[in-house]
């Protein structure tokens, strides 16, 4: 069944394709390779002065390699300074005489004096020499120290090293009775190295010359190649060679299928292997079920957990956390609990792996509560959570928007002595950012620098966009070049996020600035700050310069996006040139491009704009001809053009076809329509529509509030508009200042001056910015009434507040004291204003 998997293709096939032929080197190169200088060995061995051999004991320096022989084979080489003292004269080649002549006689000399050279004076030995030692070692039995000295050989000689290396094995060593073991090895070193062209070289070259590769060397390959097709023919090989496979064998080859998303070809070869009689292990199993619950098939993992038992195979503690977390993934908590139960009843101990797997579980469905019990219940058990646990409940509070019991957890940690890692301390930044608390983000930063934590791109770049989202962008770009003092160099995130900053601020030119700077250093190769940029110039109806950033787009070969397009776009409706828009619209098909519903919606919103109800149809119906569904934002453009024209009953219809079309209307779009009630005198329908927002769980924002609060003044329900407002406070539905303001003109307006000032006095406290012109409108409506002493009451109100009248406040207030006779004020206003370099009419 498995050859009919895959075609089988003869490994040399691949080699062709992997490993070009290069032509070998000389045999006589290897020897005369240069190693360590004699001079470098020298200045490290120069014996100290006084220590000179004496004449007894004199050697002949014109051949130290028969002298070195000589101590060598009589075992005082080690001891004899006189002998050490001829190291420093020793060539590349000597060496390797030295060592190929002890090899057949003294071979643990070879080996002491090879590895003493090596560790003792830093000698680099020869390709040949380290072959004879490889071969040594073979013959005595030590393949640890034999993979060794392969494994730092091939660190020396790099990928696409075998052809050379194959050479020099046949040539120099084919009579060594242990040959065929180092060529083994020498594959499997390549292997573990991850050099897998070579070890394919090289298990070629072997069956070229009749050689036997073990298990060993061809599992190793199979689990460097298990990601892709090659694997079946290492493995065909395997099989026609007939080598004995072993369980690591199937299992690299599930894993493989596996990996591959070939599930069933995995199970298949489970029963296959079965069938011939294999008892499968517990390994496969553990892969098998692995690969299920990746794919989502978490059903079939339990059915293949039961058939362990029934292969008589015990699962281990890997196989029940494989499970638990597939069904913690699936959110089936309940079910993963239980199999933690189980577990214990077959005497598997649950392991902090376990826990951590159940608390993440809990987390990511957002259930801090259940990975809390978890805690308790391996404290119970004698178990420490560590920071993985803690890290995964901070993770699991901030996902839920729980900021303040992640810091609550933080500071527990750090009083019992935990320190957080850097994945806690960014995902607390990130909370704290998009919750606004920058500031604290900021001093969280220096708290994670104090305790040797160094940040990294992810760190700067969430407190760099947290911060231009606040408007703080000069803070941001002292973080962004602090980054390049630490020599992280920011992304296009980090970059996006600045140039949004100053272009929201309004400061397009430094964003131009900034954008420049990019472009003279190549740190840009793609649309998306070209986008940003384009988009800052239209909102300001800068078309020219969008449209030279296009042009450039262009030159430099950059593909422009959908974005751009809508953009531009954009730009030419705020400058009126509707026609130029439609334009830009042909040319999004010649750049191989679609219109999206934002480029149709947008063009609906300038046709809005300009009162065109009809051409505004007409983008729509061309919008559906092209299959283009219109999103809640096109239908709020619909509402908004036919309630400007007071087309009321026709925008409820709309909405109606929103619901049919399975849109959800939004704030937005209920706003609109109330808006258009109001003004329309019926306010029954305008809270018939708030409610129905309720009814859709849309909370209505202060907006709405406003709109329905005004409404209710200007049609003369003053006594319903003070009931929804004070009902509004009871439920600590937060108002705008607009919804204070709009009463207090309506109570002063009707002559209820106390509800007025008591209106103002709760403004005060709830900490709006009180205004000028908040206070002219409340005087100039007093005045108006005659009400001058209560007019003199804001009036002194606003002097206490440090706030100084304008010359039109002034000029009211002369006019208003002189019809009622009260000379005193008109004289004591005369004197404050003088103090404010105001002069009266």
């Amino acid at each position: 069944m498995l050859t009919r998997l895959r075609p089988w293709r003869p490994l040399r096939l691949w080699l062709s394709l992997w490993l070009p032929y290069k032509p070998l080197i000389p045999i006589s190169l290897f020897f005369t390779k240069p190693s360590v200088s004699a001079l470098t060995i020298a200045t490290a061995a120069e014996p100290a002065a006084g220590n000179h051999p004496s004449a007894g004991t004199y050697f002949d320096p014109i051949d130290p390699v028969r002298e070195i022989l000589s101590g060598l084979k009589g075992k005082d080489f080690f001891v004899n300074r006189c002998l050490l003292n001829l190291i420093p004269t020793l060539s590349s080649l000597q060496v390797d005489e030295i060592i190929d002549n002890l090899g057949g006689q003294h071979p643990e000399s070879a080996i002491e004096f090879f590895y003493f050279l090596k560790n003792g004076y830093g000698f680099r030995h020869s390709r040949a020499s380290q072959f004879v030692i490889a071969h040594l070692l073979a013959r005595k039995g030590r393949p640890k120290e034999l993979s060794s000295l392969l494994q730092q050989m091939l660190q020396e000689e790099g990928s696409n090293s075998a052809p050379s290396l194959s050479e020099l094995l046949w040539n120099r060593f084919r009579a060594w009775d242990s040959n065929g073991l180092v060529w083994d090895m020498l594959a499997f070193a390549y292997s573990r190295a991850e050099m897998v062209h070579d070890a394919l070289f090289v298990l070629a070259r072997m069956k070229d010359l009749g050689m036997q590769a073990s298990i060993l060397t061809y599992n190793s390959l199979l689990y460097n190649l298990r990601h892709t097709d090659v694997m079946w023919d290492v493995y065909n090989e395997i099989k026609v060679t007939g080598i004995p496979q072993n369980e690591y064998t199937n299992s690299i080859l599930i894993d493989g299928l596996c990996r591959q998303s070939l599930l069933q070809e995995a199970a298949a070869l489970v029963q296959e292997n079965e069938g011939k009689g294999y008892t499968p292990c517990v390994t496969s199993f553990n892969t098998l079920m692995s690969g299920f619950c990746k794919m989502g098939y978490v059903g079939v993992a339990k059915s293949l957990f039961c058939v362990m038992f029934k292969c008589g195979l015990l699962p281990d503690a890997y196989s029940y956390n494989i499970l638990i977390h597939g069904l913690c993934v699936a959110g089936y908590m309940e079910e993963a609990l239980e199999f933690t139960e189980d577990m214990e009843k077959h005497g598997v101990e649950p392991n902090l792996v376990t826990y951590n797997i159940l608390a993440k579980g809990f987390c990511l469905l957002g259930m801090v509560s259940g990975a809390w019990k978890i805690i308790h219940h391996m404290l119970l058990k004698g178990l420490n959570p560590h920071t993985v646990m803690h890290t995964i409940l901070i993770c699991g509070h901030c996902r839920t928007g729980n900021l303040e019991a992640a810091l609550k957890l933080r500071e527990e940690m750090l009083s019992q002595g935990f320190q957080l890692n850097d994945i806690s301390y960014n995902l607390l930044l990130s909370s704290l950012c998009k919750s606004g608390s920058v500031t604290k983000a900021l001093s969280l930063l220096h708290e994670m620098e104090s305790t040797g934590l160094k940040p990294d791109l992810v760190t700067y770049s969430i407190l760099i966009h947290g911060l231009c989202k606040q408007g703080d962008v000069q803070k941001a770009i002292q973080l962004y070049n602090k980054m390049f003092l630490r020599r992280i160099f920011p992304n296009l995130f980090t970059h996006s996020a600045i140039l949004l900053g100053l272009s929201r601020k309004g400061s397009l030119s430094e964003a131009r600035t900034f954008f420049d700077d990019l472009t003279k250093s190549d740190l840009m190769n793609g649309v998306i700050l070209y986008n940003i940029m384009i988009y800052g110039y239209a909102k300001l109806g800068k078309i020219e310069e969008a449209v030279q950033l296009f042009e450039q787009i262009i030159e430099r070969g950059i593909v422009p996006s959908i974005v751009t397009f809508n953009s531009l776009i954009y730009g030419f409706f705020k400058r009126r040139k509707l026609v130029d828009a439609k334009t830009w619209l042909d040319a999004i098909k010649k750049h191989g491009l679609e219109p999206t519903a934002v480029t149709f919606t947008t063009l609906m919103n300038a046709l809005c704009e300009e009162g065109n109800i009809y051409g505004m149809f007409e983008i729509l119906s061309e919008m559906e001809a092209q299959a283009v569904e219109p999103t809640n934002v096109t239908y709020t453009v619909i509402i908004k053009g036919l309630c400007r024209k007071q087309r009321l009953q026709e925008s409820l219809q709309i909405l109606e076809i929103m619901y049919a079309r399975g849109i959800s209307p939004d704030e937005i779009t209920f706003n609109t329509l109330i808006h258009c009630s109001c003004k329309n005198h019926d306010m029954t329908k305008a809270f018939k529509l708030h409610n129905e927002m309720l009814l859709h769980n849309l909370q209505p924002t202060p907006v709405t509030y406003n709109v329905l609060i005004n409404g209710l003044c200007l049609h003369g329900d003053l006594k319903e508009a003070d009931r929804l407002f004070s009902s509004l406070q009871d439920q600590n539905i937060i108002l705008t200042k607009v919804a204070y303001t709009t009463l207090i003109k309506a109570h002063c307006a009707k002559g209820d001056v106390f509800k007025a000032g008591v209106l103002f006095c709760q403004m005060v406290e709830k900490g709006y910015e009180i205004s000028i012109t908040d206070y002219s409108a409340v005087i100039n409506r007093l005045c108006k009434k005659n009400l001058t002493a209560n007019a003199k009451v804001f009036l002194q109100m606003m002097l206490s507040n440090g706030i100084s009248p304008d010359q039109e406040i002034c000029d009211v207030m002369l006019d208003a004291f002189g019809r009622v006779g009260d000379l005193n004020s008109q004289f004591e206003l005369l004197a404050e204003m003088f103090k404010c370099g105001l002069l009266p009419d």
